[in-house]
């Protein structure tokens, strides 16, 4: 039996930085998102995904220290 190992292109799009705790403007300060934005991650394509980092991500705010 031969098993392929996945592409790089198929291997699962995250901004978790594994800091996983919530603001006070309800955004994760490890990687941005709402809950609602997690909660629908496992179900997003990877194309989704990227979609995401590139165009929602750069515009949230730094997490406030």
């Amino acid at each position: 039996m031969r098993i392929e190992l996945a592409s790089l292109d198929e291997t699962p799009v995250s901004p978790c930085i594994g800091v996983c705790r919530m603001d006070a403007d309800g955004l994760c300060i490890g990687c941005r998102r709402t809950l609602a934005e997690i909660a629908r991650w496992g179900t997003m394509s990877n194309d989704d995904r990227k979609r995401w980092m590139r165009e929602q991500q750069p515009l949230r705010p730094p997490p406030r220290p």
